[in-house]
C-alpha cells in the first residue's frame, strides 16, 4: 500500500503504476522512493506509526530511520575538511574553536529546513527548483553544482592518494583502487547495503579519539578557543581561513545530497520529527570530529618548527610521525583516507541524484544496475573524470584545491536563497512551510553567508585588503541587512493583510476585522498542536505539475538578478585566475 496525495488530502491505494514511474496524484518521480524505510539498524513499514509505540519501540524507530543527517554531516569532515581543520590547528592552535560553535546553528537550520523538503515533498532538491522557478534558475543552480562537485570529487581523490601514500602505495594504484571501491559500495541496488558500507566507514572515525588524546591537549587552551578572538589581527590571510571553514562545514552539495537521501529512504513527514534527531547526532559527529583534528594539528605540530607552515593535509601525517610518533601520523592518515572516501561518495551521490531530477531518469539506489542505467553510469563516469584529473601535475592540483574552495563559498549563498523560497512555498510544503521566527533566523544566516561570499571573494583576489577595509565592508553590509529586514517585515505584514482580505470574501465579503476574530477561534495550545500535527503528519505535495508557480515580485527579480549577476562575475574571475595561474 502507498499513500498519494490529492490536493492536500491523503488516501491509500494500491500501488499499480510501473516501476519508476511517478506516482499520480503526488510530487514523487521515481516509483523506487514509495515503500518501507529499509535501513541500516532496521525497517519501518510504510503504514506503521510511532503512536502508541512504547518508548523502546519508539527508539528502534529513530535507529531505522537514523541516516541522511548522520552522512551527510560526517561527509562533510571531507579531505577539504580534514585540510582545513588542520590548517587552522597547526597555524592557528586552538584558537578558532569558536567559529565552529557559531556554525552549529547554521548547519541545524540549513539541513532542517532540507528535511522538511525531502520528506514532504518526496523529491530531490533540483527537481524542485527546476519545477518551481523554471529552467532558467535551474540551469543556474544545478549546472554550477555539477562543476563544482566534480572538482570536489578532484579533491577526495587527492586526500585518498595522500592518506594511501602515507603508508607507501603509489598514485597510480590507490586513485583506481578507490574510484572502484566507491562504484562498488553503490552498485548493489540496495539501499540497506550501501547505508551499512557508510556506517562502516564511520564508525573509523572513532580513532580521532585516540588521536587527539596522543597528542596530549591541553583544557585550558581549547577553553579559550571557544571565545572568539583574532590572532595576529583580522587580516585577509586569517578571513580566507575563516571563510574556508564556513565553505567546508556548510556546503551546497549538502542541500542536494540530504533532501535526495531523505527521499531516497522514503522517509514521509509522520518522521520529519526522528530526522531532526538524526541531524542533531550528524552534528556532534562533525563538531566532535573537526576539534579533534584540530587538536591534533595544534598539541602535535606545537612548538615545532612546522608550527604556522601548514602546506597540505598529507605533510601534516608526515609531520606528526616526525616530531609526535608514528602512531599519531598513522591515525591522522586514516582519518584522512576515510574522510575522503565517505566525502567522495557523498559528493558523487548529490551529483547524480541531482542529474536524476534533471533529466527525470530514475535514481535510487533501491534500483539495480539494469533497471537505472543512467544513474549508475552518471556515477561511474563522475568517478572516472575526477580520477583522472587528480593524475595532473602537483601544482595544478593545489590551484584547482583552491579554486573549489573559492567557488563553493561564492555559490553558497545562491543555494541558500533557493532553499528559503522553496521553504515558503505553500504549496510545496503546506502546513510545514517556515514560521516568521525560522525564516528570521534563515534570513540572517544567508546574509551572513552572502557577506562571508563577498569577503572571500575580495580577499582572494585582492589579497592586500587590511583589517580597517575589511571591518567597513562588514559594518556597511551589516547596516544594508537591517534595512532589507525591515523591507521585508513590511512587506510580509501587507502581505499577511492581503490573505486576510481574501479570506474575507470567501466568508461572504466580511470586514478583515471579522475575519480576524473568526479566525480567533479559541483553543487550547494542546488542542491546537494535536490538530497541526494531525494535518502535518498526513500532507504531502500534490504532482508539482498541477500547482501554480509562485510569482516574483518587481523588487525580488531584481534580487535575484543582481545575485546571478554577482554570482557570474565571481565564477569568472575564480576560472580566469586558476586558468592564467596554470598558464604560468
Amino acid at each position: 500500500m502507498a499513500f498519494f496525495s490529492n490536493g492536500g488530502a491523503r488516501r491509500a491505494t494500491t500501488v499499480s503504476a510501473p516501476a519508476g514511474a511517478a506516482q499520480p496524484g503526488s510530487a514523487v518521480m521515481d516509483s523506487a522512493h514509495v515503500g518501507d524505510i529499509v535501513g541500516a539498524l532496521g525497517t519501518i513499514r510504510l503504514d506503521d506509526t510511532a503512536q502508541g509505540r512504547s518508548r523502546r519501540q519508539r527508539f528502534r524507530m529513530l535507529l531505522a530511520v537514523i541516516g541522511p543527517g548522520l552522512i551527510v554531516m560526517v561527509g562533510d569532515n571531507d579531505a577539504g575538511g580534514v585540510a582545513t581543520y588542520a590548517q587552522a590547528g597547526q597555524n592557528y592552535g586552538m584558537a578558532l574553536v569558536w567559529t565552529l560553535v557559531l556554525l552549529i546553528p547554521v548547519l541545524y537550520v540549513n539541513q532542517e529546513m532540507v528535511v522538511r523538503l525531502g520528506a514532504v515533498a518526496g523529491v530531490g532538491h533540483a527537481r524542485l527548483i527546476f519545477d518551481r522557478f523554471g529552467k532558467f534558475w535551474g540551469a543556474f543552480s544545478v549546472g554550477d553544482l555539477f562543476i563544482v562537485n566534480a572538482l570536489t570529487i578532484v579533491t577526495e581523490f587527492i586526500g585518498v592518494s595522500m592518506a594511501l601514500g602515507y603508508f607507501g602505495l603509489p598514485k597510480a594504484i590507490s586513485v583506481p583502487l578507490a574510484a572502484v571501491l566507491l562504484f562498488a559500495m553503490v552498485a548493489g541496488g540496495s539501499f540497506r547495503r550501501w547505508e551499512r558500507f557508510l556506517f562502516g566507514l564511520i564508525a573509523v572515525n572513532i580513532v580521532m579519539f585516540p588521536l587527539a588524546f596522543l597528542v596530549h591537549p591541553k583544557g585550558s587552551q581549547i577553553a579559550h578557543g571557544f571565545l572568539p578572538s583574532f590572532p595576529g589581527g583580522l587580516n585577509s590571510t586569517l578571513l580566507l581561513l575563516i571563510v574556508a571553514i564556513v565553505g567546508t562545514t556548510v556546503a551546497p552539495w549538502q542541500l542536494f545530497f540530504q533532501q535526495s537521501n531523505i527521499v531516497d529512504k522514503r522517509i514521509t513527514p509522520r518522521w520529519i520529527r526522528y530526522e531532526r534527531y538524526d541531524l542533531i547526532v550528524g552534528i556532534v559527529v562533525v563538531m566532535a570530529g573537526a576539534i579533534a583534528i584540530m587538536c591534533a594539528a595544534a598539541f602535535g605540530l606545537g612548538g615545532s618548527a612546522a608550527a604556522g607552515n601548514f602546506t597540505d593535509a598529507g605533510d601534516v601525517a608526515q609531520t606528526l610521525r616526525d616530531h609526535a610518533g608514528p602512531a599519531v601520523g598513522a591515525l591522522f592518515a586514516i582519518v584522512l583516507l576515510d574522510a575522503s572516501l565517505i566525502g567522495a561518495n557523498a559528493v558523487g551521490l548529490a551529483t547524480t541524484y541531482a542529474l536524476g531530477d534533471t533529466l527525470g531518469k530514475r535514481h535510487s539506489l533501491h534500483w539495480k544496475i539494469s533497471e537505472a542505467p543512467a544513474f549508475y553510469a552518471g556515477y561511474a563516469l563522475l568517478l572516472a573524470l575526477a580520477a583522472a584529473v587528480s593524475f595532473s601535475p602537483d601544482h595544478v592540483l593545489g590551484l584547482l584545491t583552491q579554486g573549489v574552495q573559492a567557488l563553493a563559498g561564492v555559490l553558497l549563498p545562491s543555494a541558500t536563497v533557493f532553499l528559503v523560497l522553496l521553504c515558503n512555498d505553500k504549496a510545496v510544503l503546506g502546513p510545514w512551510v517556515n514560521t516568521v521566527r525560522q525564516n528570521i533566523i534563515a534570513s540572517v544566516i544567508v546574509w551572513a553567508l552572502v557577506l562571508l561570499s563577498l569577503a572571500l571573494t575580495a580577499a582572494t583576489f585582492f589579497p592586500n585588503l587590511t583589517t580597517a577595509n575589511l571591518e567597513i565592508g562588514f559594518g556597511f553590509g551589516v547596516g544594508v541587512g537591517l534595512l532589507g529586514g525591515a523591507g521585508m517585515l513590511i512587506a510580509w505584514q501587507r502581505a499577511r493583510r492581503w490573505e486576510t482580505e481574501c479570506t474575507a470574501k470567501e466568508f461572504g465579503n466580511l470586514d478583515p476585522d471579522q475575519v480576524a476574530e473568526l479566525d480567533a477561534t479559541p483553543l487550547t495550545r494542546a488542542e491546537h498542536k494535536t490538530i497541526l500535527r494531525a494535518d502535518r503528519d498526513t500532507w504531502r505535495t500534490p504532482a508539482l505539475e498541477t500547482l501554480r508557480r509562485p510569482q516574483f515580485s518587481t523588487a525580488r527579480t531584481v534580487g535575484m538578478l543582481a545575485l546571478r549577476g554577482y554570482l557570474l562575475l565571481a565564477v569568472t574571475l575564480v576560472c580566469v585566475k586558476i586558468v592564467q595561474s596554470i598558464g604560468g
